[in-house]
């Protein structure tokens, strides 16, 4: 069975550039079983057929394996010190033209978030994030800024009004949020990242990754900002080497470029 799976992480990566080396094996290989199973396919090598053979079922895995779990303003209070504090300094150290990206972005709730955070402090007009995602699938929903209710439950009351359509049972964020964020595809484990960015964020993401992959990642993002900028990461991804990577510790949930 073992030569199976490295048999399968191969395939993956031919067919999706996804390295599942650089995730967790135990939990990954947990729920990619799981999937198989959904199936009734009985082997890695059946259901690598399979998701040649089937696109529906492709973008079902591609989808599955990105373990896309996202919602606006997610921890509020890591918000509200991005409201009070950090977007300040920014404004303060590097002016209104901030190069934000927002990396692994999932279904947008996030750099949307961000644009709203921003126009607390900005003009719309001037505000630009950059977001990313390896699965094009969550592009496409993002691009779409439709959300169920509980996505957009903490949502400052204001913003919610000002920004959001009620229609039927779900909520359209308004064109002119859409209009902020320019979404593209990106791969953190093999493509290349752009420099000179003031703020990355990458939330709850990485915790699938194992230790070695995710600092890689993090040196990544050290090299890709500039100095004085800062890293928001998610409330379990502390990062315990923060000094050898290259960073200062805000809090634990914002890491500064020295």
């Amino acid at each position: 069975m073992a030569y199976d799976y490295e048999y399968f992480k191969k395939a993956v990566y031919e067919l999706t550039m996804i390295d599942l080396n650089a995730y967790k094996e135990k939990q990954m290989k947990r729920r990619i079983d799981t999937l198989i199973a959904k199936h009734k396919i009985v082997g890695y090598d059946k259901y690598v057929q399979a998701i040649k053979d089937d696109k529906k079922m492709f973008d079902e895995f591609v989808n599955y394996l990105t373990i896309n779990v996202s919602e606006f303003y997610r921890n509020p209070d890591q918000w509200q010190l991005m409201d009070k504090e950090i977007i300040p300094e920014l404004i303060k150290k590097f002016g209104k033209n901030l190069k934000i990206w927002s990396a692994a972005c999932s279904t947008g709730d996030e750099p949307y978030s961000l644009v709203m955070a921003l126009s607390r402090h900005i003009p719309l007009n001037q505000i630009k994030i950059y977001a990313t995602d390896i699965d094009e699938q969550v592009i496409a929903k993002a691009k779409a800024g439709i959300y169920a209710e509980k996505s957009i439950a903490s949502v400052p009351e204001d913003l919610k009004k000002k920004y959001f359509t009620k229609n039927g049972m779900f909520y359209e964020i308004s064109p002119e949020i859409k209009a902020r964020v320019e979404f593209k595809k990106h791969n953190l484990l093999k493509d290349d990242y752009q420099s000179n960015w003031h703020m990355i964020v990458c939330r709850n993401v990485l915790i699938y990754f194992t230790e070695e992959a995710k600092d890689e990642i993090f040196r990544k993002y050290q090299k890709a900002l500039t100095p004085g900028g800062i890293l928001f990461i998610g409330s379990t991804e502390q990062i315990i080497n923060h000094k050898d990577v290259g960073f200062n510790r805000k809090n634990s949930f914002y890491y500064e470029k020295p």
